[in-house]
């Protein structure tokens, strides 16, 4: 290999380099920020995974206070990803959580862009 191809071949990492952090920048910035959070992220696959969880089985699966589960819920709520339904079970109070079509078409989308991001490290 000549001394020039040497160089060109040096010059070429840096930029493919930036090429790729900047694809991940790209895929990462369409990331769905309501989904990504950590918390989030877990009531909604629990969801998906399950037709319809309780207040208290979701804080159980996820380990977490009521006060973390009630203010995430909420915002996948309000952002229409999932309903909550209260009602009573004999005398005691049930809040229960579904995830609405929106919430499974965010989530799928959610997991695409993860995946492209992945495959963007990947190429790497």
């Amino acid at each position: 290999m000549k001394k020039s191809d040497l160089a060109l071949k040096a010059n070429d990492e840096p930029r493919r380099d930036l090429r790729l952090a900047g694809t991940a920048e790209g895929v990462s910035n369409d990331l769905d920020k309501v989904i990504h959070e950590r918390m989030r992220l877990g009531i909604i696959s629990a969801l998906a995974a399950n037709e319809r969880l309780s207040f208290t089985e979701l804080k159980n699966l996820l380990a977490t206070s009521d006060g973390n589960i009630s203010v995430h819920a909420r915002k996948l709520e309000d952002a229409g990803y999932i309903t909550c339904e209260k009602s009573f079970k004999g005398r005691m109070p049930l809040t229960e959580y579904t995830i609405t079509q929106a919430g499974r078409d965010a989530l799928g989308r959610y997991l695409d862009h993860m995946e492209a991001l992945i495959k963007a490290m990947k190429l790497r």
